[in-house]
């Protein structure tokens, strides 16, 4: 606290780089995982879940910061998929545009200019003054919500990439002559 960085700074993370430096800021049931963090952070809601499904999760009193590791981070988003899968009333059953192991999309690895772009495109409204955890996290789940068919997508992202390979190679013949 009086600017000088001491041995507990530098093993857990003192300032700098979201994750750079730091360790997983978990006790897992009761020992402290000593996995190096990434940018993911521990927050509230996310907080709130784990304490619902009785994990044995919790942070470290220690810590000053609230990173967590990949291992964490993927055991934490399995266990609320699995929560949001087996609740969903709107489940599609066997349908193929209904696909049970969706990927999980990281909207923390963005900037916030583009976390803020997207929140201005899509018109959500938010509180001011969000961080980019909590921006990444309204964010995440108004992305969640947008419904895709794929079969559709994949058919024109293909139709798109052909076309767009011929108008390419039309320009470079053209240069030709």
């Amino acid at each position: 606290m009086n600017g000088f960085s001491t041995e507990e700074d530098s093993r857990d993370g003192g300032a700098g780089a979201p994750g750079f430096g730091h360790i997983c800021c978990l006790v897992d049931d009761g020992e402290r995982c000593n996995r190096p963090a990434g940018n993911a952070s521990f927050s509230k809601r996310i907080q709130k879940s784990i304490s619902q499904k009785k994990l044995k999760l919790e942070t470290d009193k220690n810590v000053r910061h609230l990173y967590i590791c990949d291992f964490h981070k993927s055991f934490i988003q399995s266990v609320r998929n699995k929560r949001k899968r087996k609740g969903s009333d709107d489940d599609g059953g066997d349908s193929p545009d209904h696909d049970a192991e969706s990927p999980e999309v990281d909207l923390f690895q963005l900037q916030v200019n583009t976390l803020r772009r997207y929140k201005r495109h899509f018109k959500l409204q938010t509180r001011p003054g969000l961080n980019k955890a909590q921006l990444a996290e309204t964010i995440s789940r108004h992305f969640r919500t947008i419904p895709v068919n794929e079969k559709e997508t994949l058919a024109y992202f293909i139709y798109m990439v052909k076309n767009e390979k011929m108008r390419h190679d039309q320009k470079s013949d053209s240069n030709i002559h």
